[in-house]
């Protein structure tokens, strides 16, 4: 399980690619690698993956077909950076929300507005999960637990603040670029449970 609290951004120093399937080597830094061991479930970009091999400062993951395709880790290049989260532990405290690391989509940034000390960032709505977006809900992007601002048909918005950019890629996140998305399970439960309840009665 994760929190949605991202720890910061490690560099993809090494992908290893083979036949629908990759190994991502990511450094990390030393307070990230703290107790880290094989087996160890991380969050990229909000994606839970398995430590496979630990060398020094560089640890690696697999990625089977599945994940490359319906997540944004398949467009990544040696060089680029993504979220990082390690696996909440009983005691922690909980800051964002519970989320699975199971991505159910890719979404577009669809624009970008910035403030002073505040940022706005729309992100097209895939049709099949416009109804599990609802206003000041949760939902999981890149790995960040955030609060929904406003939804309208086929889009949606969040409100970032300073901290949120400097220590994640949404500091860097431009017009276009492809997001992961984890609908907040909560939600989609009780979404899906509402609707059987009233298709039985009808």
């Amino acid at each position: 399980m994760f929190t949605g609290i991202v720890q910061g951004t490690a560099e993809v120093v090494a992908i290893e690619k083979k036949e629908q399937f990759q190994t991502h080597v990511l450094e990390l830094s030393e307070s990230m690698r703290d107790g880290l061991a094989l087996g160890a479930s991380v969050a990229h970009n909000g994606c839970c993956l398995t430590v496979t091999k630990v060398d020094g400062d560089r640890v690696s993951f697999d990625l089977m077909q599945e994940t490359l395709a319906v997540t944004n880790l398949g467009q990544l290049n040696t060089g680029d950076h993504v979220n990082i989260e390690r696996a909440a532990r009983f005691g922690d405290e909980i800051g964002g929300h519970s989320m699975s690391g199971h991505i159910n989509a890719v979404v577009e940034i669809a624009k970008i507005d910035t403030a002073p000390n505040n940022c706005t960032i729309w992100f097209t709505i895939p049709e099949q999960y416009q109804k599990y977006i609802l206003r000041k809900g949760y939902i999981g992007l890149d790995g960040c637990s955030l609060t929904i601002g406003h939804v309208e048909e086929g889009r949606f918005c969040v409100h970032l603040i300073p901290e949120t950019l400097q220590r994640t890629l949404f500091g860097s996140r431009q017009v276009g670029d492809m997001v992961n998305m984890e609908i907040d399970p909560q939600t989609q439960a009780i979404v899906d449970t509402v609707e059987r309840v009233l298709a039985q009665r009808g």
